[in-house]
């Protein structure tokens, strides 16, 4: 049955999950509830890598929660527990419990998303750090499977107070078994990072000690179903909304913003009370703006961002950083005093350099704040008759057009810096728009790196064994540049951020209500681009791409578009100069204070 959260929206919409042995996707194992130990050097299958060290595997697991319903999980744990106990790292999805679910790097990024098959057991969870891992680093690890996946029974629901209510109660289990410290973590990337987020912004439990919440976004309507109050990635939200909440359904229901998607917004400026340790990065068409937001609102003072220039499931599996996260969880888990709170930085900062460019990617550089204080913002003005920008106005008016209905039509406008520069933070974009065929606009705008000869250039995510050009042209493994989106008819839901603090250039939309614009009119809108780190050398130059459509590489082949799926009608026409201050704002950082 549904949450009782969704008592006052009895229109929410359930795609049923078939059953696992049933599901075409799901890699059903059977439901073999039991112990049992596997022995130091077991390897699952070719290619995976050994058990270092003996583990007591607890499979198929019974936990009930509060409202009567069986939640299924596999612990792993070591084989000492039974007479020292340890803390337990909870990854919380409804992605499958132990290699079960239809989600793997396999068949989602090319080349193992950059970390060979043999740095893991085959035992782990999908985006979840590995049990043979960490049972050797003296922790136990709970895969469960979240309420209505796998045989947990129940509807799976993205987010909300229920999944809170199920996390706390899991916790409260744990605490009452012989082999637990009574500490308890949470850990993982996407779901895994938003579910712990959603619990920490709604609840609390005394025995939960610390979260690593590595990317996640916390506003579904804003970050996933509808950027800029236009229907996002719908062969995206279709592909995942099978066996759960129909999200993507419940926006042609509910377009606007409304109580329903306030409900299912994560409050992360409520969590006060518990460490974090935040990762973000650029490359997630999903994940970015959350990450980065969370570290900004979120009032607890033990909080440490660390911004990565990889694909996220890359760095989850690289062994410095397991090392890294040991120390963290050992710290607020088992009360060692590592020295984690006085040598950590606060912020570790990336800047992206891209493939091919004499420009290096800066890794992880010490900061004391994000955004950086020292950012300017500096104007750079559209010029349609020269498909140029420059740092001043531009005197003459002029206008282009596109195809707004198009996989490949864009209005491209490039500048070249004189000097080696720094972008970080918050870009945004002004433009005067119009369209005669329409009533409304969805627009989409894109920075793209170009080399000194103009050319667009691209960033791998993680190693591959062939050049960029040769890596399929996913999201995963390719980074282009950060984007943002705007229905022009929701230009008038314009409202200052509830949120104080925040950079001014992330534009605040509360997209409840909305006018159409009367074809042919001239209007000004404002499109607010996710996080921007990226590093040039002298002559290189960004390029602003306007298009009716989402520019980014598709997370994965099952996404990729034959046809456009944005609402367009007819041209768009972009004006410049004069009374038409279109205009680029970036957040440049001055290299002699970096």
């Amino acid at each position: 049955m549904p949450s009782n959260e969704f008592a006052s929206f009895p229109d929410v919409i359930y795609d049923k999950l078939p059953p696992p042995d049933k599901h075409p996707m799901y890699h059903y194992n059977g439901f073999e509830p039991g112990k049992s130990i596997i022995k130091k050097g077991h390897v699952k299958s070719p290619g995976y890598a050994a058990f270092p060290v003996d583990v007591i595997f607890d499979r198929d697991v019974a936990i009930t929660v509060r409202d009567g319903v069986k939640l299924y999980a596999d612990i792993f744990r070591p084989v000492g527990s039974d007479t020292e106990k340890v803390p337990v790292i909870i990854p919380w999805s409804p992605y499958g419990k132990t290699g079960t679910g239809p989600q793997n790097y396999e068949s989602m990024a090319p080349f193992h998303a950059g970390f060979p098959k043999s740095m893991v057991s085959g035992y782990h969870k999908f985006e979840a750090p590995d049990p043979a891992e960490w049972c050797k680093r003296g922790y136990a690890i709970l895969n469960i499977d979240a309420r209505g996946a796998g045989h947990s029974e129940g509807n799976i629901s993205q987010w909300g107070l229920q999944e809170a209510e199920d996390i706390y109660d899991v916790i409260t289990w744990l605490t009452e078994q012989s082999w637990c410290s009574g500490s308890v973590a949470m850990a993982g990337n996407s779901w895994l990072s938003i579910a712990q987020l959603s619990f920490a912004s709604r609840l609390s439990h005394p025995a939960l000690k610390a979260l690593a919440p590595w990317e996640g976004l916390i506003d579904p309507y804003r970050e996933l179903a509808a950027r800029g109050g236009r229907p996002h990635i719908k062969s995206f939200m279709k592909m995942i909304a099978t066996g759960a909440e129909n999200v993507a359904a419940m926006l042609e229901k509910r377009p606007l913003y409304d109580e329903y998607w306030e409900m299912k917004r994560i409050p992360v400026e409520n969590i006060d009370n518990i460490p974090l340790y935040l990762l973000a990065s650029y490359s997630s068409m999903l994940h970015t703006h959350g990450s980065f937001h969370t570290w900004q609102v979120a009032k607890t003072k033990q909080k440490w961002l660390r911004v990565h220039p990889y694909q996220e499931w890359y760095d989850l599996y690289r062994p410095e950083i397991t090392d890294e996260l040991q120390r963290y969880f050992d710290h607020y888990c088992k009360g060692i005093q590592n020295g984690w709170e006085d040598s950590t930085p606060p912020v570790r900062l990336s800047l992206v350099g891209f493939e091919g460019s004499p420009a290096k990617t800066v890794t992880e550089r010490v900061e004391k704040e994000y955004p950086l204080k020292r950012r300017t913002a500096k104007d750079y003005y559209l010029d349609a008759g020269s498909k140029t920008m420059s740092t001043s106005p531009i005197s003459t008016e002029s206008k282009d057009e596109y195809e707004a209905h198009s996989l490949d039509a864009s209005l491209d406008f490039k500048v070249h810096f004189d000097e080696a520069t720094e972008l970080s933070g918050y870009p945004k974009v002004k433009l005067y728009v119009s369209c005669a065929e329409h009533d409304d606009m969805d627009i989409c705008v894109q920075i793209r790196k170009i080399s000194t000869d103009g050319i667009p250039m691209k960033h791998l995510n993680y190693p591959c064994p062939v050049p960029v050009e040769e890596v399929p042209e996913l999201n995963v493994a390719q980074y282009w540049g950060p984007q943002g989106f705007l229905r022009a008819s929701h230009a008038v839901s314009r409202a200052e951020s509830p949120f104080p603090g925040i950079d001014p250039n992330d534009i605040f939309y509360t997209h409840r209500v909305q006018e159409k614009i009367e074809p042919g009119k001239v209007v000004c809108v404002e499109i607010p681009i996710w996080p921007i780190g990226m590093v040039f050398a002298k002559g290189e130059g960004v390029m602003l791409r306007v298009s009716g459509h989402d520019m980014c590489p598709p997370e994965t082949d099952l996404c990729r578009l034959k046809e456009p799926e944005d609402e367009n009608v007819g041209k768009h026409v972009v004006y410049t100069g004069g009374k038409y201050e279109s205009v680029l704002t970036l957040p440049v950082v001055p290299l002699s204070s970096g």
